[in-house]
Order: structure tokens, then sequence, then C-alpha cells
């Protein structure tokens, strides 16, 4: 009796393992299915870098770099499997955007005029990606990402705010509060607030309209556009509280 009783359990765990893999693939499959789920996810990844990857970078640049292909593995694999492919999808763009700032924060922070051409090093492969017809959610979260970097180094170099930069990325961080209240001082003038509602605008407008779209891939592109906001608006926090 015992025998013909156990005989049944490797079925039985069989099938509970399955319909746990059921549940959890079409749980996530169903998330990913919803336009601001893809949207809340593309602002967290936008702003992930700043409380992880900002202070990781600078102290442990190769470390940051290394986490790289961690990123990229888990891409490929989350993309591989039907349930996650849209996951998988949008962690491959964001493996770009945590390269570029790895080898921009680690190794040339203190050179402004390098930030735009290194954090676009992965452009040729959105190129290949929109060729081929692969990865489009992640290619726009790039382009998404990429567009707000440019519009913030943008307004950097309208108010002739590059200076403070180079300043803060040389000296201790005991000795950055005069460069802080600097940079603020200039961002105060009216050149400096006039520029600033330029530009929010345009982030607003870039960020906002792509929702319009059922398409996920423009709720992932509007989402990192928007999330420039979020971290522009902390940074300016840190700077006014110096």
């Amino acid at each position: 009796m015992n025998n013909t009783l156990s005989s049944y359990t490797p079925s039985n765990s069989s099938y509970s393992n399955s319909l746990k893999k059921l549940t959890f693939e079409t749980w996530a499959q169903q998330w990913a299915d919803k336009r601001w789920v893809i949207f809340l996810a593309a602002v967290f990844l936008v702003s992930v870098p700043v409380f992880f990857e900002a202070p990781l970078v600078r102290l442990f640049p190769g470390l940051s770099l290394a986490l790289t292909g961690g990123w990229l593995g888990l891409s490929l694999f989350l993309g591989s499997r039907p349930a996650t492919q849209r996951w998988g999808d949008l962690l491959f763009g964001f493996t770009w955007t945590w390269m570029a700032g790895s080898i921009y924060w680690g190794w040339f922070r203190w050179e402004p005029l390098l930030h735009l051409p290194i954090e676009a090093i992965g452009l040729p492969l959105v190129v290949v990606g929109f060729a081929k017809g692969w990865g489009k959610l992640g290619h726009w979260f790039y382009l998404g990402s990429l567009f707000g970097t440019a519009m913030t180094d943008l307004y950097f170099y309208l108010v002739d705010l590059i200076p403070h930069w180079r300043r803060l990325m040389l000296v201790e961080p005991n000795l950055t509060q005069p460069i802080f209240q600097s940079a603020v001082a200039q961002m105060q003038t009216p050149s400096g607030m006039s520029w600033a509602i330029v530009l929010v605008v345009i982030l607003l407008t870039v960020g906002s309209v792509p929702l319009l779209s059922r398409q996920l891939h423009w709720w992932a592109f509007g989402g990192a556009v928007l999330s420039t906001l979020l971290v522009d608006g902390l940074f300016w926090l840190v700077a006014t509280a110096a």
C-alpha cells in the first residue's frame, strides 16, 4: 500500500512544480502587458543609478563595470523565455545605460565633454536592433534615457555650469559646498531660470506625448524621459541643501 502511494509522489510533485511555474509565468506576462507597469519600471531603472550605481562607481568602478555582464546575462535569460521576454528586453536597454555610467563616472567624470559621447555608446546596437526588428522595448528605453541626459547636459552648457562640474569632480566631498552654492546662484539668475523652464517644457512634452500611444515601447520611452525630471529634481535639492 505504501509503495503504491509513494509511486504517485513524483507525479504530484512534478504537477505542483509545473503549476507554480505556470502561475509565475502567467503573472509575469500579465504584468508586462500593462502600460503603466512598463512606465514605472522605466522610471525605476533610470532612477536606480542615482541611489545605487553612483556611490558604487565612485568607490569601486571596476566592480560597477563588471556588473554590466550580470545585467546582460539576466536580460538575455529573461528575454529567452516567452513569459518574461519583455522584462528581458527592457533590462537589455538598461544594461547599456549602466555600462556607460560605469565607464564615465568611474574614469572620465572630470571631463564633461566626454559625458554624452560615452552615454551614447549603445547607439550602434540600437541601430542594429531597429534594422533587425528586435529589442524595441529596451532600445526605446535607452533612447529615452539618452535624450534626458542630453537635455540635462545642454542645460549645463547653456547656463555655463561646466566649470562647476569640473571642480566638483576634482575636490574632496567636504569641499563641495562652495561650488554647489555658486552653481545654484547661477541657476537662479534670469537666464538660468528661463532655460530651466524651456527644458522642463521640452521634457514634459517629449515624455508625455508617447503616453497617448497604446504601444509598450512608447511608454518605456516616455517613462525614461520623464524620470529625468525626477533625477534632476533630486540633484537640485542636494545642491540647494549644500
